[in-house]
């Protein structure tokens, strides 16, 4: 084990490059390794920095990630790569990067030297479907339905940039909610089925709202279609009994939820950082799962570093709150 890991962060003027170099700024046991801004897409010198590192993470968009994985020399055996990417979540090759779903997914990460970080949605839709499908109180086919809010942090560069642009058509057009991926093929849905274990692809709902980071992933649930019923209060005690030893998932009570500002659930309450909060609401007839991330932290550099912290063996939450 090296005194001070050497990172790579190809991709480090993406938004969650830039969140994963700041959070590693304040570190004694790494040393980043910092590519000229003019050679950050020369694939040369990204292969000498990739080989070079003992980790790399990816923060690029798909295909240059997959052309950042086929720069690793055939014969490079120590460097792991954490991928923040989509290029490779549903690849069962790649060890999937949210430790606390399982203690299966926590040794492959440790163990693993290609790591895939969940996505911001699929992130909080994990949280609540993973553990229910597993235990078989949801059966694998069932009609998974998902609605889910987002910061525009997580739309990428070119619409961070109209949003907090002075056009005044687009101020007015960003003011409320915009829901899109309306033909039901949102980049995260391969995600959420295959990681699941789902039979079919859930009907998933995202709409990207006027303010910069955090996130609400809700899924309703009609009691009686369950395998298990349960009732809401059942259903918190089962995730509270599940993510007992999680650090960064909390569950909230049932009754007297600390998350509620009177009957209202804001999306900033997990905002800078890598905390994941369940939250259950309904009654004996209707469930409706909520869980609220940040998404920059949990949601992507957050979950980056917490892997790559398991990664080097050390504890979880080192350098994260």
């Amino acid at each position: 084990m090296p005194n001070k890991y050497k990172i790579f962060i190809d991709g480090q003027e993406g938004t969650t490059g830039l969140e994963i170099n700041e959070r590693l700024q304040r570190r004694d046991d790494v040393e980043i390794m910092r590519i000229d801004s003019d050679k950050r897409k020369d694939a040369d010198e990204r292969r000498k920095f990739i080989n070079d590192s003992d980790i790399t993470i990816l923060c690029l968009p798909d295909v240059a990630a997959k052309e950042s994985v086929s720069l690793v020399n055939p014969d490079n055996n120590h460097t792991k790569i954490i991928d923040a990417s989509t290029a490779h979540r549903t690849n069962p090759d790649w060890a999937y990067g949210f430790p606390e779903l399982s203690p299966e997914h926590r040794k492959a990460i440790a163990a693993s030297n290609r790591i895939s970080n969940p996505g911001c949605y699929a992130s909080g839709f994990a949280s609540l479907i993973y553990p229910i499908v597993k235990c078989g109180i949801m059966q694998d086919d069932f009609p998974v339905t998902c609605n889910a809010i987002s910061g525009y942090s997580g739309a990428g560069k070119k619409l961070i940039n109209v949003i907090e642009s002075d056009d005044e058509a687009a101020k007015i057009k960003y003011s409320s909610p915009n829901m899109y991926a309306l033909g039901l093929t949102h980049k995260h849905v391969p995600e959420m089925q295959m990681r699941n274990g789902l039979k079919y692809a859930p009907i998933f709902v995202p709409s990207v709202c006027n303010y910069y980071r955090g996130m609400l992933v809700a899924i309703p649930i009609v009691t009686r279609l369950l395998a298990k019923p349960m009732t809401p209060a059942q259903l918190c005690e089962f995730y509270k009994n599940y993510y007992k030893e999680a650090k960064f998932v909390q569950v909230n009570d049932f009754e007297n939820n600390a998350s509620l500002d009177g009957n209202f659930l804001n999306a900033l309450g997990c905002n800078n950082t890598n905390n994941l909060q369940v939250n259950v609401f309904g009654n004996d007839d209707q469930i409706l799962l909520v869980s609220q991330l940040d998404n920059l932290g949990k949601g992507a550099s957050g979950a980056a570093v917490q892997n790559l912290n398991i990664v080097m063996g050390k504890p979880e939450d080192t350098f994260l709150e």
